[in-house]
């Protein structure tokens, strides 16, 4: 079932290299946090296609070569990738800057980017012939799962804690998917989940245990790249909670890098919340995170709050090959993004989408990005996700409804006092 531009996985804490069979999730001598890299002949790959010829599928299968699937394998009908990506002049002027984009996660089926990485898993499972499908998340990876099997009569488990937000819950629901809703952390309900898969043989979705999950969020960053004529951007800034997409876009950067489609990899800055900041706090203190103690998490950014971030070790690697960074940003300087981002590009994100355009404005200040510097920032989720935060984001603004009777002095009233 392994195509044949897949070299093998290779465990990124040992570096011993396992042929694609051998393993399915994790290294064997490091347990849970072996985390695996998919490997790939590029010579092959750049001998049979090439940045002028992806067809015209524009989803994230037009770069189908590219990643761990055969040429003919069957993949959801649902439209997942290509998503939109807007130039802001305006903003960039206004924060110093060459050129600004924002790209639009939240344009996915199930209005995340974490469609990209369920995309995936539905064609590795259906590989294995797996009956059922399972992942933890703090909701986004679980609606993108749940949303991507119903297309194609897939079963499925997932597992959330309680405090998700109900929007989100409410999507597993609608979609059909076995639902549990754990009295604890996103942390616990990882654990746990990882804990069923094994006894039911379930296959397992997780982010940062399955390898396969970086290889359809790379390929966000290979659109960037064909979005911007493959002109790399100087910095992306994305937010972070398991660590997953920044390391997926590092893959996908090192990917066209490696085939020489891009001449250079872009900085990637990680934006973290201030309450669940852990991976920021081993960059600064140059901490190893394969034994740094997991920390308290708790954030308005449901999406990226995460006591041990599980894919913390290619994270880390996205930020520090780069000669990127990660920033902080507290709970009101997310709330605040949201109508920030929204009335500067018109993308209304979630409290994770809109982090990392809090951490913009942050690392402009920080000097991390600069006036020469044209810069990605990318959004990974839809405001609908979370609509409380997004009432709390426009009060903190100032942005209220007018209640008024249906007449025209009660208007002129109102206009007369803006």
């Amino acid at each position: 079932m392994t195509p044949d531009h897949v070299t093998g996985l290779r465990c990124v804490i040992c570096g011993k290299v396992y042929a694609p069979d051998d393993v399915e999730y994790v290294c064997p001598d490091h347990g849970n946090d072996g985390i695996l890299d998919v490997l790939y002949d590029y010579d092959l790959i750049g001998s049979r296609v090439d940045r002028g010829n992806l067809g015209t599928d524009w989803s994230m299968w037009r770069y189908r070569p590219l990643l761990p699937i055969q040429a003919d394998a069957a993949v959801p009908p649902l439209t997942v990738g290509w998503t939109p990506m807007y130039e802001i002049p305006d903003e960039a002027r206004k924060l110093g800057l060459a050129r600004l984009w924002v790209k639009d996660g939240g344009r996915e089926p199930t209005a995340s980017f974490k469609d990209r990485a369920s995309a995936i898993a539905i064609v590795k499972a259906q590989e294995k012939g797996a009956e059922v499908i399972t992942t933890a998340s703090t909701g986004n990876a679980a609606a993108a799962l749940s949303g991507l099997s119903a297309s194609v009569g897939q079963r499925n488990v997932i597992f959330v804690p309680r405090t998700a937000p109900e929007a989100k819950i409410a999507q597993l629901l609608v979609f059909g998917s076995t639902v549990f809703t754990v009295r604890g952390t996103y942390d616990d309900a990882f654990e746990l989940c990882l804990r069923v898969a094994d006894e039911y043989g379930w296959y397992n979705r997780n982010t940062a245990y399955n390898p396969y999950m970086s290889e359809g969020k790379k390929t966000a960053a290979y659109e960037i790249a064909e979005q911007l004529a493959w002109e790399s951007p100087d910095a992306v800034l994305v937010s972070v909670g398991d660590g997953c997409i920044i390391g997926g876009l590092h893959k996908g950067f090192k990917d066209l890098h490696a085939l020489g489609w891009i001449d250079r990899i872009p900085r990637l800055i990680g934006i973290q919340a201030a309450g669940s900041n852990y991976l920021a706090e081993a960059w600064e203190t140059g901490e190893d995170v394969l034994t740094k103690p997991a920390i308290d998490a708790s954030t308005v950014a449901d999406s990226i709050s995460a006591g041990l971030p599980r894919d913390r070790i290619k994270a880390m690697a996205a930020v520090v090959e780069t000669d990127g960074a990660f920033v902080t940003v507290a709970d009101d300087e997310i709330l605040s993004a949201i109508p920030a981002m929204a009335r500067a590009s018109g993308v209304f994100g979630e409290p994770a989408g809109a982090a990392a355009f809090a951490g913009l404005l942050r690392a402009r200040a920080l000097g991390l990005v600069t006036v020469d510097d044209k810069v990605v920032v990318l959004n990974t989720g839809s405001g609908l996700k979370d609509v409380v935060s997004a009432v709390r984001a426009a009060g903190m603004a100032g942005a209220v409804p007018h209640e008024i009777p249906p007449t025209m002095d009660a208007v002129r009233d109102v206009m007369d006092t803006l």
